[in-house]
């Protein structure tokens, strides 16, 4: 793909180090919970999930706040603070004696954790709307590459101790703070910025400049709906390996890595080929079902094979967000956009809240019956709702299978 603008590739590779920096850590959490908490496996994920939840709720109200920040200030210094600040999160993680240390760096952590807003913000600024599907896309398959890397490392940095992790990934972070700071430019032109309105501030004004358009609450429904489904993999995966398949925390990171592959090879190059031939509300419905299909699977696979079989499958789940978050980019103006993906991030946050909590509560659920794979299964039931959403209340009112 042609990149309109420098910033773009700054952007990808600011979004890849970000997501190395978290998925270091995903492969020993499990056993620093066990450790620090002094619990079981099935509790400890239970506790995931609260600490998840945490970081979701002050992410909800941090998310549009930055988000419009940077419609008044720019893309390039909210992503500096927020680098910034996420190094320090994992610093203060690293050193942490207790469970609640590790709950307020998951709370800082949310404050700081609307990256992804801004970033995606910069692909809308300057990517012409025809291509921000695929843009997003590769934005996304930034962040699976970091899933490739990240756990990869973490299993390896677990012979050094559980807190090896997050010593590099504060390093990381700090680095891509650096980055940032050298070489990336400002890409919100003085003409587009906005005055800051805390009006626009929060989840439910983000998106008044897009309520007036047809299927839009639709839209928003599936979006946070699909994402309940998908925390399943960031609130669960750790547990469900060592549940359901007995893995170490090396063949955790390894199956992280691979998901990570497969997702980014399908974000680079099928989002923006589904796009062009089937456009974008058709797009999201082949990554919908495909999800139902996967996330069922799941729930019921015990062998190494099939978990990797569904990995290369479920790249299909890659679809669905970068075109719905196209539909939505095209339908606001250019001064909203920080606004857009702010509000976009609260979505995301309402899912961090309830997906975790549901999805590890399934998952323990299931466990103390002797059935691993609760989690997923709730999953492809949200799945299959959000397929009826989008449907009925995007696409067959829009006439696009007509």
């Amino acid at each position: 793909m042609r990149f309109d603008h420098r910033a773009v590739p700054i952007a990808l590779v600011a979004m890849l180090i970000d997501s190395v920096g978290f998925g270091i850590v995903l492969p020993v959490l499990p056993s620093l919970i066990v450790k620090l908490g002094n619990v079981g496996l099935a509790e400890a994920s239970r506790i995931g999930g609260y600490m998840l939840a945490v970081y979701a709720v002050t992410h909800f109200f941090a998310g549009p706040v930055i988000g419009s920040l940077s419609d008044r200030y720019g893309r390039r210094r909210v992503l500096l603070i927020s680098l910034t600040c996420f190094g320090i999160d994992y610093a203060l993680m690293a050193v942490a004696p207790t469970l609640a240390w590790l709950f307020l760096g998951r709370a800082i952590a949310g404050v700081a954790g609307a990256t992804y807003g801004p970033a995606n913000a910069v692909i809308a600024d300057v990517t012409p709307p025809e291509r921000r599907g695929q843009a997003f896309g590769l934005l996304g398959a930034a962040f699976g590459g970091g899933f490739i890397i990240g756990p990869a490392i973490g299993g390896l940095l677990v012979n050094y101790g559980a807190r090896a992790p997050f010593v590099a990934a504060a390093t990381l972070a700090f680095v891509n703070a650096l980055v940032i700071l050298a070489f990336m430019p400002e890409t919100l032109a003085p003409a587009n910025r906005r005055a800051f309105d805390w009006r626009r501030a929060n989840a439910i004004g983000a998106f008044a400049p897009l309520l007036h358009a047809g299927g839009a609450k639709a839209l928003l429904a599936g979006a946070v709906m699909w994402q309940i489904a998908h925390m399943v993999y960031p609130s669960t995966w750790s547990f469900f390996a060592e549940i359901a398949l007995g893995w170490d925390a090396r063949a955790i990171g390894w199956s992280l890595a691979a998901s990570g592959v497969s997702m980014m090879l399908a974000q680079i190059f099928l989002t923006g080929q589904a796009i062009r031939r089937f456009g974008e509300e058709r797009t999201v419905l082949i990554g919908l079902a495909a999800g139902a299909i996967v996330f069922g699977g799941y729930s019921v696979a015990r062998e190494g094979w099939q978990i990797y079989a569904l990995i290369a499958a479920g790249a299909l789940t890659g679809l669905v967000f970068p075109s719905i978050n196209a539909i939505l980019s095209a339908r606001v103006d250019a001064s909203n956009q920080g606004a857009l993906q702010g509000g976009m991030a609260s979505l995301a946050s309402i899912a961090a809240i309830v997906g975790p909590l549901a999805m590890t509560q399934a998952l323990a659920y299931g466990a103390e019956r002797s059935f691993g794979g609760g989690g997923f299964l709730l999953a492809a039931v949200l799945c299959v709702v959000t397929f009826a959403i989008f449907l009925f209340g995007v696409v067959l009112r829009r006439g696009q299978l007509a």
